[in-house]
């Protein structure tokens, strides 16, 4: 199909990625992407220290990407990366944001090569490299290894951590639907709240910001020392683009293996524009595959909807500098719930493709992994520290072929 030729559905049911409803409600559609991506799209940037903005800015931007270079067959947004959170965070102290923006960079551009290797000889050297107990112990530790984070936030005002904590556990366990998928989203607003009504909110960034204005674009430096954090983010980043174009190609039934690749390499791009440009890294979103399963429409149509409505509402300074201004013990509340599900999210993929622990390998690999990652084992040579999430990478990739082939050999 064209860019632009999607057929129109008058029949209701299923809305196939080359179809469309009236465009009133394709735009209705296109709006409740952008609520489902935003949640978790503005906490990386505020986390990180990152403008808002801009992030959202150039989500937007690499969903429009996406969805040129996927030709229209994959509904998809490209929303921020957990992933980078960690990186980010260590590769500041490295030289600045800028050292960091030039990891988000080396990791766009990586994974777009990824990407273009896949195109050329098939997934299935991933497949080998990244098993699930390979992949679920890498996302463990990127989430619990940020624990000392949360910590930090949290105690610089425990009420308000507190507060947003138990807000978010409320609505996850009270609310349904689409509500209770944002519910951290929801939790930090009413922590915020909250906060504003404490008096704990400083809004001198918010009168000062403009209503309409262009994003702030910030260049990157290229430090070899800060890069090398950002591998794993490599492998995080494979993982949850193929995870999730297998999830769409089960919703839509079409298969989209043609497409595997182009998807890599649409992240890639996305995420090295991101970070020339001083936003954040990209992934597919779950949440709004999420929305796609609630609603059974998979249009793309929907998906140019959001990317352009992502850039419009990135056009408002003022919006961004309120989200700039949430208080250290809101985001340390959010962090605990945020940080642990991330972890957690790692032992989700070990049960859902049924990771055999009676075997040595698996066992061995995912409990050093682990202890590695969490407990931040790091060591320094020249200019270069490799911290406890690299060494931990390393350790499950490396490790994993070895015992296996080990073990592949005694058989």
């Amino acid at each position: 199909m064209s860019l632009f030729s999607w057929k129109v559905n008058t029949t209701g049911g299923v809305i196939a990625p080359d179809e469309r409803l009236s465009w009133p409600r394709t735009i209705g559609t296109g709006l409740q992407h952008i609520a489902a991506m935003f949640g978790a799209t503005f906490l990386v940037p505020i986390l990180t220290h990152l403008p808002p903005t801009t992030t959202i800015f150039f989500s937007g931007v690499g969903t429009i990407l996406f969805l040129i270079i996927t030709q229209n067959k994959l509904p998809s947004y490209l929303g921020s990366s957990f992933a980078f959170l960690a990186p980010i965070a260590a590769a500041v102290t490295k030289g600045g944001m800028a050292a960091a923006l030039g990891g988000v960079v080396a990791t766009g551009v990586i994974l777009a090569l990824v990407g273009f290797t896949v195109k050329a000889i098939g997934i299935g050297w991933i497949e080998k490299m990244l098993p699930p107990v390979v992949t679920g112990s890498i996302v463990m530790v990127i989430g619990l290894n940020l624990a000392g984070a949360a910590k930090n936030n949290f105690v610089t005002k425990p009420v308000l951590g507190i507060v947003t904590l138990a807000s978010i556990a409320l609505v996850s366990v009270f609310a349904k639907g689409f509500l209770a998928r944002i519910s951290i989203f929801v939790g930090i607003v009413i922590g915020y709240v909250f906060a504003m009504l404490d008096g704990d909110v400083n809004f001198d960034g918010v009168r000062a910001a403009k209503w309409v204005a262009l994003p702030h674009f910030t260049s990157p430096t290229f430090k070899m020392s800060a890069i090398v954090l950002f591998i794993p983010v490599v492998l995080v980043l494979i993982a949850e683009n193929v995870g999730h174009v297998k999830a769409v190609m089960a919703m839509t039934g079409k298969n989209l293996d043609d497409q595997m690749g182009n998807a890599l390499v649409a992240d890639g791009v996305a995420t090295t524009l991101a970070g020339f440009g001083g936003g954040s890294g990209t992934t597919t979103y779950a949440e709004n595959i999420g929305v796609m399963a609630a609603t059974k429409v998979y249009s793309t149509a929907a998906y140019w909807v959001a990317g352009f409505g992502a850039i419009v509402l990135s056009l408002c300074p003022k919006f961004g500098a309120v989200l700039s201004a949430t208080p250290a013990g809101v985001l340390g509340g959010a962090g605990v719930a945020l940080y642990g599900m991330i972890g957690i999210l790692g032992a989700r993929i070990w049960i859902e493709s049924r990771v055999d622990f009676s075997d040595s390998t698996n066992l061995i690999i995912a409990a050093s992994t682990v202890i590695i990652g969490i407990s931040d084992f790091s060591w320094t040579k020249g200019d270069f520290t490799f911290n406890g999430i690299i060494n931990a990478t390393l350790n499950a990739v490396i490790g994993y072929a070895i015992l296996r082939a080990i073990a592949n050999a005694r058989k």
